[in-house]
């Protein structure tokens, strides 16, 4: 056998994602909005972004600790779920808050534009990236760093301002629209 040919030189690079399921660990999630457009840029799609995923949690089962809506990224830290795999949680998250956002689109969309922009159909992009994390202190570092992310990127002054984080919860223990 030659090696040296283009499958033989970064065998790895082909597929460099790998995710571990079935340890029992919990996975920091993060996935983006299609060219990183601010499709949650505004509070209502926010607000259903957080109703989908709550009855996603309760369809498979999953524990959430941690979580923030940014305009055009999430980040979710959650327990392996009773049915499926982490995974199928972000497809079904994406699948069903792509296809609420895009019959709205299509409803007010002006009739004689027959070819949508790319934008108007892809919702999410297609990867995304899955962390495992299996200590207390790696748990501690994520929830501080989803809650500070939209201080950080200057949408607020403080975590608390930010309705779209779990960060009430923890703060003031109030319940929201996901439950901790």
């Amino acid at each position: 056998m030659i090696l040296g040919g283009p499958k033989d030189r970064h065998p790895i690079a082909r597929n460099p994602l790998h995710r571990y399921y079935g340890r029992g660990d919990l996975h920091f999630i993060t996935f983006s909005r299609h060219r990183r457009q601010p499709w949650l840029g505004s509070p209502q799609r926010r607000d259903l972004f957080l109703r989908v995923f709550e009855q996603v949690r309760r369809r498979m089962g999953f524990d959430v600790l941690g979580y923030v809506v940014m305009p055009e990224h999430v980040h979710l830290l959650i327990s392996e779920p009773e049915f499926g795999d982490p995974s199928g949680v972000v497809q079904l998250i994406k699948q069903r808050t792509a296809r609420q956002i895009l019959r709205r689109a299509r409803a007010c969309a002006d009739q004689t534009n027959f070819w949508p922009d790319e934008d108007a159909v892809h919702v999410w992009q297609r990867r995304f990236y899955d962390f495992n994390v299996f200590t207390a202190k790696k748990r501690a570092e994520k929830i501080r760093y989803m809650h500070n992310n939209p201080v950080t990127r200057r949408l607020v002054r403080s975590p608390a301002e930010w309705r779209w984080s779990s960060y009430r919860y923890y703060a003031f223990h109030e319940e929201g629209v996901v439950k901790i």
